[in-house]
């Protein structure tokens, strides 16, 4: 049995809930989208206040794109990486007519909350939702964040919190598919998302 990075694993979870979403009638989309974490397929859900967010990326290799996303036709969602090894923010471009989307997760290692850091290994994955396509670099040691600066916002008191994250890096190593079979360099990159974080409540 082919085993998977667990950020692997999690893309290709989103994959088939997108694309079960994208195809299910309106009644079932809520329950799809629920399974993502998302919401259901429709007009971009925004990012940051005032449409602050933006994905810039420069894809070469099976697919040549050249991505210049503003705020107000993404969506973004972010957090800590699921075994607490860093940060991770996930930008969806604008959802195309027929269910197509591309989606991008940056899995930033070593970052900590409401620190700016440098030279931060990173892994980046690219979903084409609706097409069943995931190209990820499997690993940290690909890309690089150059630079990431991070600015809190909404309220400052409670025990949640959200930060605007801002970061600029390139990959010199491939995402490939996961069999392998096609490969895609994301030689730029450089977007503003966000983070959400919450204190989980102590047990007396």
């Amino acid at each position: 049995m082919r085993r998977y990075t667990p950020a692997v694993a999690a893309a290709l979870a989103l994959s088939v809930a997108c694309s079960a979403a994208d195809h299910a009638t309106p009644a079932a989309q809520p329950a799809a989208a629920a399974a993502t974490g998302g919401t259901p397929p429709g007009p971009a859900a925004g990012c940051l206040p005032g449409n602050e967010g933006f994905l810039r990326a420069r894809l070469r290799g099976a697919l040549d794109l050249d991505i210049d996303w503003p705020g107000d036709v993404i969506e973004c969602t972010g957090g800590a990486r699921p075994d607490g090894s860093g940060l991770r923010v996930t930008i969806a471009g604008p959802l195309q007519s027929d269910g197509r989307r591309v989606r991008f997760v940056f899995g930033i290692a070593g970052g900590r909350e409401g620190i700016d850091a440098r030279d931060r290994p990173t892994n980046v994955t690219v979903i084409f939702e609706g097409e069943r396509r995931i190209f990820a670099t499997q690993g940290d040691d690909k890309c690089t964040i150059d630079r990431l600066t991070q600015q809190r916002t909404g309220p400052l008191g409670g025990p949640e919190r959200s930060w605007r994250v801002e970061a600029r890096g390139f990959c010199l190593g491939p995402a490939a598919t996961l069999k392998g079979d096609e490969r895609l360099y994301v030689t730029s990159f450089d977007f503003a998302g966000r983070i959400d974080l919450r204190d989980e409540p102590t047990t007396p």
